[in-house]
């Protein structure tokens, strides 16, 4: 049996001096997280706004800067490419900027589902390619096929997007629908 790595923690690697932040505050450049809140609370307008700030360089929501600006790449499982098209030009209209400024790259695969191995490797060589700064899966109900009540596979799927963020160094945010009213 052999043991864990372990290194004194004066032997970590230290910070650079840069900012830890995408977007200072709100998200930082290492992030594997979660957008999250009940139907209609304005999630995918929020990750929108994150997308166009980080692909401009400009303040997201007009406040927060963006320390680390480049390309962004969007899965968008649930809206009809024409309805995504024109939340994005509005919210580049609202950056004082033209779509065509705004490096937003979309994935256009009709299912994505992150259980799957050959659809781990398309995404993984898909962030190889493009190298964003961010990438955005919407929602996280449409990118397996899993028992979200089952907390083994559900962290397997988890585990496997840290990784993803640790080997490409993008920041990862998720979009994730909290259960309707009601429900047990």
């Amino acid at each position: 049996l052999s043991a864990l790595p372990v290194v004194r923690a004066s032997e970590l690697e230290s910070d650079d001096g840069s900012k830890p932040w995408l977007i200072e505050r709100l998200w930082s450049i290492q992030a594997v997280g979660f957008v999250s809140g009940p139907p209609k609370s304005f999630k995918t307008w929020t990750v929108l706004e994150m997308a166009v700030s980080v692909a401009s360089g400009t303040p997201c929501f007009g406040t927060f800067p963006v320390h680390r600006s480049g390309p962004v790449l969007l899965y968008a499982a649930e809206d009809p490419m024409t309805a995504l098209r024109l939340r994005l030009e509005s919210l580049a209209r609202n950056h004082g900027l033209g779509l065509d400024q705004v490096d937003i790259r979309v994935i256009r695969a009709d299912s994505l589902r992150l259980d799957r191995s050959g659809d781990r490797e398309k995404l993984a060589a898909t962030i190889d390619l493009h190298r964003p700064a961010l990438l955005i899966l919407d929602p996280l109900v449409r990118l397996h096929s899993l028992d979200e009540n089952q907390a083994g596979p559900m962290a397997e799927l988890l585990g496997h997007i840290r990784a993803l963020q640790r080997s490409s160094g993008t920041a990862i945010a998720i979009v994730h629908h909290n259960r309707k009213q009601g429900a047990h």
